[in-house]
C-alpha cells in the first residue's frame, strides 16, 4: 500500500513538473507573440473641416488684416491675377492685381496707420462661386489730423484648387449728407465762387 501511495505521489509530482513546464513554455511563446507597446502616436490630429461660409470669412479677416498693415503679398494670396476692383468714384474699375497694388500703394502713403472694422457679413455660397457683403468703418489719420470713413463691400469669390480667390470687389463710401443750413436772404451782389478751395483728403484705400 506504500508503495502504491508512493508511485501515485511520485507521478503526482512528474504531473505537476509537467503542467509548469507547459506553462511556462506557453507564457515564454506569448510573450513573444505579444505586440510591443506601440509608440504614443504623434501625427496630428485630423483637421475638422468647417463649412466653407466659415472658411470664407475667415479668409476675409486675413485679407483685411494684410490690408491694413500694407502686406502686398499677404493680401495677394487672396486675390486672383486678374481681378476687377470697382469704387464708388466715377471713374473705370481698375483691371487687375498688379494695377490695383499701384493705387493701393498711392493711397496708402497718404494716411498714417489704417484701422478698418468689419460689420454684418453676409456669405453666400453656390458651387464654385461664393460671395460676400459687409458694412465697414475705416479709422486713420490725414495730414495729422483724425479721418474716418464708412461704406459697404461686395466680394465676389471663386473656388480655384482648394482656395477661394476674390476675382471682384466692389467698395463704396457711403456719404453722409450734411443738413442744409437755413436759408439766408440773398444779398443785394452775389458772392463769386472761391478760386481754391479748400483740398480735400485722397480716397481711401480700396479693400
Amino acid at each position: 500500500m506504500k508503495q502504491n501511495l508512493g508511485g501515485f505521489a511520485c507521478a503526482s509530482r512528474k504531473v505537476a513538473i509537467l503542467i509548469a513546464m507547459f506553462m511556462l513554455v506557453s507564457g515564454a511563446a506569448w510573450a513573444q507573440k505579444k505586440p510591443k507597446n506601440k509608440a504614443a502616436d504623434q501625427s496630428p490630429m485630423p483637421k475638422v473641416a468647417m463649412p466653407v461660409s466659415d472658411e470664407i470669412d475667415k479668409d476675409i479677416s486675413e485679407m483685411l488684416a494684410a490690408f491694413q498693415l500694407g502686406k502686398v503679398d499677404m493680401m495677394h494670396k487672396y486675390y486672383s491675377d486678374n481681378a476687377v476692383f470697382v469704387s464708388g468714384a466715377y471713374a473705370p474699375q481698375i483691371v487687375g492685381w498688379a494695377n490695383y497694388v499701384e493705387d493701393y500703394r498711392r493711397s496708402l502713403a497718404a494716411f498714417q496707420g489704417m484701422q478698418l472694422i468689419r460689420r454684418n457679413t453676409d456669405v453666400f455660397v453656390h458651387g464654385d462661386i461664393a460671395w460676400a457683403s459687409y458694412q465697414w468703418e475705416f479709422l486713420s489719420s490725414y495730414q495729422n489730423k483724425p479721418y474716418s470713413a464708412h461704406g459697404q463691400t461686395t466680394l465676389i469669390l471663386q473656388k480655384v484648387g482648394d482656395d477661394w480667390l476674390i476675382v471682384h470687389n466692389h467698395t463704396s463710401q457711403v456719404c453722409d449728407q450734411a443738413p442744409e443750413p437755413p436759408q439766408q436772404p440773398s444779398p443785394a451782389q452775389s458772392q463769386p465762387p472761391a478760386q481754391n478751395p479748400a483740398a480735400t483728403a485722397p480716397s481711401k484705400p480700396q479693400q
